[in-house]
This record gives structure tokens, sequence and C-alpha cells, in this order.
């Protein structure tokens, strides 16, 4: 299934709504959102810095990904960028297929 890193960023409403539930409580709900999306969440973390969240999320599909994109984003709470993320293999296979390309300048 793709994966996904989510980083994520809390304006002051959502960093209130942090400190009133807790981050287990923040965690607790993007499981829930992934499993009701037919994935799951591989890693959730929370950092220092300019993004508050860093968490690794399986779903279906890229679609899937931009509806739950969205959907965090649209509240405006918390402002997110999602990074698809590859594995090893898929860029063996990225690596193996001929691209016929001309830098610009060339043609």
């Amino acid at each position: 299934m793709p994966r996904y890193l989510i980083s994520a960023s809390y304006a002051s409403e959502g960093a209130k709504g942090l400190l009133s539930k807790g981050g287990t409580a923040r965690r607790g709900a993007v499981e829930k959102a992934a499993a009701d999306l037919g994935g799951r969440v591989e890693t959730f973390d929370f950092a220092f810095g300019s993004d508050d969240v860093y968490t690794i999320i399986e779903l279906p599909d890229n679609a899937t990904a931009a509806a739950f994109a969205l959907t965090v984003s649209a509240d405006g709470r918390t402002k997110v960028k999602t990074t698809v993320l590859l594995s090893p293999e898929e860029i063996d296979d990225a690596a193996g297929k001929k691209v016929n390309y001309a830098p610009p300048g060339t043609t």
C-alpha cells in the first residue's frame, strides 16, 4: 500500500485543542481517520520547529491521500504537507525504465 509522509503545523486554535485534549488523543483521531479510509498510521511523532507533527500513513492511493489532506487543511486549525514515499524497490523499478529526455537547450 502506498505510504505518505504528512508534515503538519498547528494554527493557534489547533494548538489550543492539543493542549486541551493531549497528544495521544490527536494520534488516535489520525489513526481513526486513516483506518476509516482503508489505511493505517505507521508512525506519529510530535516535533520542535516549523512543523509540529510528522506521521507516516499507509493509504490506498493518491486520491485518498489528497482527500485526507484536504479535509484536515479545510478546518483551518492544521496546515498539512503531503510527501509521497517510495520504497527502495520502487526506485529500482524507476531506475530500470528508459526515459527519452532532452535537457533544456539541447533541442
